[in-house]
């Protein structure tokens, strides 16, 4: 990983979003069409939502981007819930189909946005991590995409002035040093442990488990889509 990946004050990289999502539609498309019907139906991590679920809400807020629809309360749960009822008369590669438009063609309209939409290529890959650990496949929260989302990571939570957190990853390239999330100005919490698990903590998502060190902070205060 390059000093960049972890440095505090790394600049904006317009192309970091478009470059996790395409990696991450290379493995995760083709996962789903070799799936069958009945693993859609499976349970995800996000309450109340299945695997087709999960998709759903991933390609419709995708193509929202694509097509520069962003109309008053867009992402917001009810928006959600509508999006994924919807493509209810999808069949399930229909909604692959959309999801891998979106994840070719959102790169492009997230550049063009400043920052404002790279959240949503961060959310898209935990979704994926989602989806992976419903099918009980490795490497969830993980995978080629790692790097670049943890670059995403750092990014996001300063900029939204986030919990201050040192993070010793152990499962990643750490030559440049910890990974520094959040707040500049705040005395910082400590992480050590591995950068799927992290991932997790920053994603809301169970850590049941899972061996970490946590100190200075909550979980709960680390949940940047909460």
């Amino acid at each position: 990983m390059t000093a960049d990946a972890v440095r505090h004050d790394a600049p904006r990289d317009p192309e970091l979003p478009g470059r996790l999502l395409t990696t991450e539609r290379d493995v995760l498309i083709p996962l789903l069409r070799a799936r069958p019907d009945a693993d859609f139906a499976l349970r995800t991590a996000c309450p109340g939502w299945t695997v087709r679920d999960v998709l759903a809400h991933c390609s419709a807020a995708l193509s929202r981007v694509v097509e520069g629809r962003f109309e008053e309360g867009v992402f917001s749960p009810e928006s959600n819930d509508r999006d994924i009822a919807e493509r209810a008369s999808w069949s399930n590669q229909d909604v692959v189909d959309e999801l891998e438009r979106g994840m070719t063609g959102a790169g492009a309209a997230i550049a063009r946005a400043g920052g404002a939409l790279d959240g949503v290529a961060l959310g898209e890959w935990v979704h994926a991590g989602d989806v992976r650990e419903a099918f009980g496949e490795p490497g969830a929260y993980a995978g080629a995409g790692l790097p670049v989302a943890l670059r995403l990571l750092v990014r996001i939570s300063r900029e939204r002035g986030h919990v201050a957190l040192r993070a010793d990853v152990d499962d990643v390239d750490d030559a440049a040093g910890p990974l520094v999330l959040g707040s500049a100005g705040s005395p910082p919490g400590r992480f050590i442990g591995a950068a799927a698990t992290l991932v997790r903590l920053y994603a809301g998502r169970p850590v049941i488990g899972v061996h970490y060190e946590l100190a200075g902070v909550r979980e709960s205060e680390l949940n940047l889509f909460g």
